[in-house]
Formats: structure tokens, C-alpha cells, sequence
């Protein structure tokens, strides 16, 4: 590979890349442009990006409406801090935000990941537990298979036996982590779980897609299961979407495609599109009444420096624009079919054990482990960008993929399951 100038051999003497063994690592791919699901290398090859930049790009990279409300927005006003000052981009993103979210979740806190969203929801809830029930409890309740961040907070929610964060397992506060109540069984595991601890807080899962566990399934019925725990126990329901969000699941959210609406929705990733960083915590009007009060320590006591980034939050309010006046549902929905039809046949390949699709989610396990890093470099050959997490081979692209570039990617996957 020909290096670019010098800022690729100089930064990389210097720079600390996530998820990975600087020691061992292959050598990273050097972009100099995106365009569509188009990533372009620094020697002038194209690849067609298969996962959307961490899942985040859903209207396909520079997209030009949510490019223009960048330049607008940093041409106005980059950002304002939100402690007594107000700006017109998160007052209308947290109104629509508002508006398109299910049930009467109605009031928006912004911060600037996913990770610091879910640490704002589980502070919500113990702050919650306080202020409404006059009660400390502490605890939650997630589940094998879940992520939630890298945060402190959001480790010790994470599936315990995920290699990402079991370094830390001594310095996390104990969690209930068990299996998701996909039978009789597993949901009487739950009920007795919360009758016995009275110091849980509320229930956290990823709705209807575990990501980055390989894209594991479950059904709306394991969340309205759930969903009546939670109400029969008195604790909360928060469903992650920063994953699910935005139409991956083939509806906006996951909870409309199960039809279940938890007390806390986080929201990330496709929120803005992978333009600008931006993530949001969205209440309940029952929870909020919890905390808006005459009691000072009754207040929500967090506050990110760029919370309610104003040019995050116009690039957010462009993206929602696009949701009313483009296909994007539609689009989803087509490539599910479209994947369907293309991946659904691995399902009998002896080297397969399982085919997982939903809405604008595809992933083909195998049965057999192989070479992570040894499959991301072979993809790239082939001219696609796809990253296998454990023995899974998943898209999450664009909605506005082309069908030309979305069977670069299937036929790519094919020939990989062949060669297995």
C-alpha cells in the first residue's frame, strides 16, 4: 500500500486505536474520501462499506442536506453551553425527538455518545427510585449478550463474558445479568430475581438486535414480557436504541416494530446520520415528574460540556427532515428483503449455523471460529469493507445502498462462507 504524505506514517507513532492491540494490529486503511456507501483509500481504490461507519450512517455518507445544516449551523453558531443559555437546534430536535418517539416519552437529554446516554438513563433511574419511592435502589437487571458502552456504568451492564470489558470485572459494581426471557423458564428466572432483590432500579436491553454480540435476535414477545415484569415489580424499562434507532430495525424505532414502550429510550449512532457525534435520553412523563420539583436535590445532576451540540443537533433535526421526505423506512424495509433473498440460501451450508435478518440488519454465523483480523484484510480485497464480530458475518449499510453495491457485499459474504 502507498502511505499518504507523511501524516499517516507520522500519526501512527502516536495515535491509540480503539478495540485493538497496537502491537499486532494490521496496519489500518488509509481514507482520504466517502461518498453514498463508497469509502475511498488513499491509493485510489473504492470499497463499498458494508457497516456504515459503526452502524452510524443511514442516509449513506455526505449526504447533502445534513452536510448543509453543518455549514449552516457552524457558519451561525458551532455551540452554546445550555447551563441559562438556549439555542433554537436542541429546543426543536428535543421537540421532535418528542414527537416521533412511542407512548408519552417526552423530555430530552442530550449528551455527546451512546455510552454517556446509557449512564444518563441508569442515573435517571436511581435518582428516580429516590425522589418517587423514597427507596436506594441501585441495581439493574441486563442480559447475556448486551452492550451498552465502555464507560464504567455501562461495562458492568455489559455481558460479563464479553472479552472487551472482563479486565475491569473488579472494578465494577455487581449487576443481575442473566438470559433473555425467551422461555417459561427463563422468564420465572427474572420474576423470582426481582421479588428477592428490591434494590433493582430497572431493566436495560438492547430491543429486538443484541449488536455487538453479533447481531443476536430475539422477538417482541420476550419485550412485552418485559415490559409486564417491570410494571408488576415497580421498577423501570429501558430499552437501548442506540443501535435499533432510526429505522434499522425496518420501523423508526424498535419499540414501535414490538409495540412496546419502555419508561427510558437512549439514542445514538444514527441520530445524526455519523455526520457529528450526538446521542439523547428521552423520559417518560412519569419518570420526569420525579425530578421537576422545588427540591434542589431533586434535580438531574449531570451535564456533558457540549450537551445539545448546536451543530449536532441541526445536523439531527436535517436528519429527521430526510426520514419525512425520503424513503428511508421503505428503503430499510427493501433490503431486508433484499438480503433475505440473497443470504437466506447460506442457511443450509454446512459451514453455517445460523442466518439473522432484521430490517437493515443481516448477519450469517458460522459454525466454526476463524481469523478476525485474517477476514477484515480478506474483505478488503475483495473490495468491501466488513468487520465479522466473533463467528459472525454481518451488514448493517446504508438504507440508500444501491443494489449493485449491496450484491458486492452479499456475493462477498457468499464467497466467504464458501471458503470457511
Amino acid at each position: 500500500m502507498n502511505n499518504p504524505d507523511t501524516w499517516f506514517d507520522r500519526g501512527l507513532e502516536h495515535i491509540w486505536i480503539p478495540y485493538a492491540q497496537m502491537k499486532t494490529i494490521p496496519m489500518p486503511v488509509p481514507i482520504v474520501a466517502t461518498s453514498g456507501t463508497r469509502l475511498k483509500l488513499a491509493d485510489g481504490r473504492e470499497l463499498v462499506d458494508g457497516v456504515g461507519s459503526w452502524w452510524t450512517s443511514v442516509h449513506g455518507y455526505n449526504h447533502p442536506v445534513l452536510i448543509k445544516a453543518a455549514h449552516d449551523q457552524l457558519d451561525q453558531m458551532p455551540h452554546i453551553m445550555l447551563g441559562g443559555l438556549a439555542h433554537k437546534q436542541a429546543y426543536k430536535l428535543a421537540a421532535r425527538l418528542a414527537d416521533v418517539t412511542p407512548g408519552d416519552l417526552s423530555r430530552v437529554f442530550f449528551s455527546e455518545s451512546g455510552s454517556v446516554g446509557v449512564e444518563v438513563a441508569m442515573k435517571i433511574a436511581v435518582q428516580y427510585a429516590r425522589n418517587a419511592l423514597g427507596e436506594t435502589r441501585t441495581k439493574f437487571v441486563s442480559f447475556m449478550g448486551g452492550y451498552h458502552g465502555d464507560t464504567f456504568a455501562t461495562m458492568s451492564v455489559c455481558d460479563p463474558e464479553e472479552g472487551m470489558h472482563t479486565l475491569f470485572a473488579e472494578a465494577l459494581a455487581p449487576q443481575h445479568i442473566v438470559e433473555l426471557p425467551d422461555s417459561d423458564a427463563r422468564l420465572e428466572q427474572i420474576d423470582t430475581l426481582l421479588t428477592q432483590h428490591k434494590d433493582i432500579a430497572a431493566i436495560l436491553v438492547e430491543p429486538l438486535i443484541q449488536g455487538a454480540s453479533g447481531m443476536r435476535m430475539h422477538t417482541a414477545e420476550t419485550l412485552a414480557h418485559l415490559r409486564t415484569l417491570a410494571d408488576r415489580h415497580g421498577v423501570l424499562l429501558i430499552f437501548d436504541e442506540i443501535f435499533t434507532g432510526f429505522g434499522r430495525t425496518g420501523e423508526l424505532f424498535a419499540a414501535h416494530k414490538a409495540a412496546v414502550t419502555p419508561d427510558i429510550m437512549t439514542l445514538g449512532k444514527g441520530l445524526t446520520g455519523g455526520v457529528t457525534p450526538l446521542a439523547a435520553t428521552i423520559a417518560s412523563k412519569r419518570v420526569y415528574q420525579a425530578f421537576h420539583d422545588e427540591d434542589p436535590s431533586h434535580a438531574l445532576m449531570h451535564g456533558p460540556t457540549f450537551t445539545g451540540h448546536a451543530v449536532g443537533c441541526a445536523v439531527a433535526n436535517a436528519g429527521l427532515d430526510l426520514f419525512e421526505t425520503e424513503p428511508r423506512l421503505d428503503q430499510a424495509r427493501a433490503l431486508e428483503r433484499a438480503m433475505e433473498e440473497a443470504l437466506r440460501p447460506l442457511e443450509s451450508h454446512t459451514a453455517v449455523r445460523e442466518v439473522r435478518i432484521c430490517g437493515a440488519v443481516a448477519a450469517v454465523e458460522l459454525k466454526e471460529a476463524f481469523d478476525i483480523d485474517a477476514s477484515r484484510q480478506w474483505f478488503i480485497d475483495q473490495g468491501t469493507f466488513i468487520r465479522p464480530l466473533g463467528r459472525a458475518v454481518y451488514l448493517t449499510p446504508a438504507y440508500t445502498i444501491s443494489p449493485g453495491d449491496l450484491q458486492t457485499l452479499t456475493c462477498a459474504i457468499t464467497d466467504f462462507v464458501d471458503s470457511a
